[in-house]
């Protein structure tokens, strides 16, 4: 299953880009002072899906090329960073170890930039009990939501498919939708949940199908939605999934009298070619940043640190903005502290006060805070396919109004954020 991968330039491509926009300036990391670190290093960590299924690691490959260009630029007031990426292979069992080892054994102060489907549940007692925070990547299912050491950086997909609905409510005064998820544990029923609560406050009916990944058939699916008589389809499903049910939907023409829209999945800068010019202007979709091509300073320095920093075979995706984000917030709040009491108590009251985080990847100020779980990130813009292509389709960005959120909202309050 090709699960959750989102759009993906190369470097060649954002190299280019950068070239043309006079954007090849140098890298722009911490102290920026030009000066390799070479005190004590400060162990921090990260546990991926490298090894499985897909590989599931493009944000910690991005926080390793921030570390990098920070260590080659003074590093925490002299000291540099030691990263251990750790592979739990999607399996439970192996995140377990593999964390217990970076946080038991190798003493890690914080984990960045981590990305995976298992290692939510499997660690997140572990991480509250051992006073660890996570500044993740990327959280999918509810577990990364839902902790209260685990802070996914992204918005995850019940978020974003229930930015998909409103759109889709908002600009095809739509009345009634059906949502399609994979059931996946923690993923299933919970994702498409977001629509159907904030469906049910505002007069739109929204029906839940959720399907084996590994073995549903696309027509029979495209079918069984159409015979619901919605006026509007939420995908939130995996790109490898969406591409023939597309396939399959215009096959029965169920875009002429249907309109379909998707969570951030489907921005893939193969998608538009890939389902074709049926879905031309017809296809709307959230995402969990601002575009990978926006010209903002903190996303062309993004792209800058992956080409100094990061491998030509590292993606340059909405994943690769998560971990370089991941990284970034970890980097300043260490900056900030005494760099000789630096251990992992005071990096986690550090980390839990960070409350006004800004970049322009983002939609809105990131928090942490204190509370017992996270999804600061729950704003996003709208593209439509336009061509080979994405053009934007929303004013800016859609925030999520999820019921769900109430008690996010309560902490965005009480840190002044709302």
């Amino acid at each position: 299953m090709n699960t959750y991968r989102i759009a993906t330039l190369s470097a060649v491509t954002i190299a280019a880009a950068l070239a043309s926009s006079g954007a090849l300036a140098q890298s722009k990391c911490g102290l920026a002072n030009g000066k390799k670190a070479t005190g004590e290093p400060i162990a921090i960590g990260a546990v991926v899906g490298k090894t499985g299924p897909d590989d599931f690691s493009s944000s910690a490959q991005a926080a390793a090329a921030y570390f990098k260009c920070v260590n080659d630029n003074g590093g925490i007031n002299g000291r540099p960073i030691d990263y251990i990426v750790a592979d739990d292979q999607w399996n439970p069992e192996t995140a377990a170890q593999v964390a217990s080892k970076l946080v038991k054994d190798r003493k890690v102060v914080a984990l960045a930039g981590s990305t995976s489907f298992v290692e939510c549940g499997a660690n997140a007692k572990m991480y509250a009990d051992e006073g660890v925070m996570v500044i993740a990547g990327t959280g999918v299912p509810r577990e990364c939501f839902n902790a209260k050491n685990y802070v996914p950086i992204n918005s995850g997909p019940r978020i974003s498919g229930t930015i998909a609905a409103m759109y889709a409510a908002q600009t095809y005064k739509s009345k009634k939708m059906v949502c399609i998820i994979p059931n996946i544990p923690s993923l299933g029923n919970w994702a498409c949940e977001g629509p159907k609560e904030w469906g049910k406050k505002n007069g739109v009916e929204v029906e839940t199908i959720a399907i084996d990944p590994g073995s549903a058939d696309a027509t029979s699916v495209m079918l069984q939605a159409a015979s619901k008589k919605p006026d509007t389809i939420i995908m939130n499903v995996p790109k490898g999934i969406l591409v023939p049910m597309l396939a399959a939907a215009e096959q029965q023409n169920l875009g002429k009298k249907i309109h379909f829209v998707s969570s951030a999945p489907a921005y893939s800068v193969d998608v538009p070619k890939a389902i074709g010019p049926y879905w031309n202007k017809n296809f709307a979709v959230n995402l969990e940043f601002n575009p990978l091509e926006s010209k903002g300073a903190d996303n062309l320095n993004w792209q800058s640190v992956m080409n100094s920093h990061g491998a030509k075979t590292d993606p340059r995706d909405t994943f690769s903005q998560a971990g370089y984000l991941a990284a970034r917030l970890v980097t300043e709040t260490l900056l900030k502290m005494d760099v000789k009491k630096i251990d992992r108590a005071s990096v986690t009251d550090a980390l839990r006060k960070v409350s006004n985080f800004r970049s322009d990847i983002l939609c809105k100020p990131f928090y942490v805070g204190a509370g017992n779980r996270h999804n600061a990130n729950n704003s996003g813009p709208m593209v439509v396919i336009d061509g080979n292509g994405f053009a934007g389709a929303s004013a800016g960005c859609l925030t999520a109004d999820d019921p769900e959120l109430v008690d996010v909202r309560a902490d965005e309050k009480k840190l002044s954020l709302n």
